[in-house]
C-alpha cells in the first residue's frame, strides 16, 4: 500500500475530493472544521497582540509621568497657546514621538513654517501612527488628531497646507518629544 502524506490547507482541503473520492466525507467536514477554526484562532490572537501594542495607564500613572502641562494637553485635550511651544520655530533632523508614550508621530521632512504657532507637519511618519476623530468642541468641528498608540490629544489636522498633501497637521509641543538624528 502507498502512503501519500499532504499538507492540508484550505485550498488543498476542498481539493480533496477530486483528489482521492474515497475519503470519507464525515472526516473530509470534521477536518474542514478543524482548519477554519485555527484559522479563527489565528486571527484572534494577531488581534490580541495588536491591542497589546496599545498603551494603558490609569489617570495617577499618566499625572505621575507627565509634567502637569503635558497632562493637561494630552490627557484632558488642553491646547498651549500659539507661538509659546518648544517646537514650533524647531527645524532640525530628526524624529517627533509622543511625549505620553514615544510612538514615532512625524518626521522632520514633513515640518513647516505654518505661521499658526503652532509646529505644523504635512503627514504623520506613519498613516497608522495617528487617530482622527471629530471635535465640536468651542462652537466649532474639527478634526481631533490623538496618539494612536496612547489615545494622547495631540492637536488637529486641517486641509489648507502644502502640497503633496493639502494638510496642515497643527500639534501642541507639549504632547511632542524630539528624537535628533545622528
Amino acid at each position: 500500500m502507498k502512503v501519500i502524506v499532504i499538507t492540508l490547507t484550505a485550498i488543498s482541503i476542498s481539493m480533496l475530493p477530486s483528489i482521492s473520492p474515497q475519503i470519507d466525507q464525515t472526516k473530509l467536514t470534521q477536518l474542514k472544521e478543524k482548519t477554519v477554526l485555527k484559522s479563527v484562532k489565528k486571527k484572534q490572537r494577531i488581534g490580541r497582540e495588536e491591542m497589546s501594542d496599545k498603551v494603558i495607564k490609569t489617570d495617577k500613572q499618566w499625572r505621575k509621568e507627565l509634567t502637569p502641562f503635558q497632562y493637561t494637553v494630552l490627557r484632558k485635550k488642553g491646547t498651549e497657546r500659539p507661538f509659546t511651544g518648544k517646537y514650533n520655530k524647531h527645524f532640525e533632523k530628526g524624529v517627533y514621538i509622543c511625549a505620553g508614550c514615544g510612538n514615532e508621530l512625524f518626521v522632520s521632512e514633513s515640518k513647516f513654517d505654518s505661521h499658526c504657532g503652532w509646529p505644523s507637519f504635512t503627514a504623520p511618519a506613519d498613516k497608522d501612527s495617528v487617530e482622527e476623530s471629530i471635535d465640536r468642541s468651542h462652537f466649532m468641528v474639527r478634526t481631533e488628531i490623538t496618539c494612536s498608540k496612547c489615545g494622547g490629544h495631540l492637536g488637529h489636522v486641517f486641509n489648507d497646507g502644502p502640497e503633496p498633501t493639502g494638510l496642515r497637521y497643527c500639534i501642541n509641543s507639549a504632547a511632542l518629544d524630539f528624537q535628533k538624528d545622528q
